[in-house]
């Protein structure tokens, strides 16, 4: 029963990834984009206990899975239930490559106007990963990647 986690810098290729895992192996996928976040204008988080429990009703639900997001404080309500962590640690240069080039994510968003409206302000936050210091940041996987006493693999490449 594989459980895993996906984590890193938006646009490193985590939801390709968990995609492909997915599919691949029939895991249950979850989006933490998908839960993260209240529909406002502009978006706020959701409190973290809410998403807590979306997430511990989505493991009790699947015996397999494969959660994936860049929200260090909500994966680690999985990670003492999951089998592994994959840390997509790509440089930030290739993740404003793939936030570019990303074709329309219609989970996300109503329209690929809409998602490209988003992305001035993407491409910041993307650009910032390396010196923020929330729950978003390089600090914050990174202590994550070392912390986890699991199998572990960290990808510096989409390859």
């Amino acid at each position: 029963m594989r459980k895993v986690l996906v984590f890193g810098n938006s646009a490193s290729g985590k939801s390709t990834l968990a995609k492909h895992l997915a599919m691949s192996e029939q895991l249950a996928h979850l989006d933490l984009d998908l839960l993260a976040w209240q529909a406002t204008n502009p978006p706020t988080r959701a409190p973290i206990a809410e998403s807590a429990k979306t997430i511990e009703s989505f493991m009790l639900k699947h015996d397999s899975w494969v959660i994936e997001g860049c929200y260090s404080d909500l994966l680690k309500v999985a990670e003492q239930k999951s089998t592994e962590i994959i840390y997509m640690n790509l440089p930030v240069e290739n993740c404003i490559i793939n936030a570019k080039n990303r074709p329309w994510e219609s989970h996300k968003y109503t329209s690929k106007m809409e998602q490209d409206a988003n992305l001035v302000m993407l491409l910041q936050w993307i650009s910032q990963y390396e010196i923020r210091d929330d729950n978003f940041s390089k600090i914050a996987h990174l202590e994550f990647y070392h912390r986890y006493t699991g199998e572990k693999k960290m990808l510096t490449t989409n390859a």
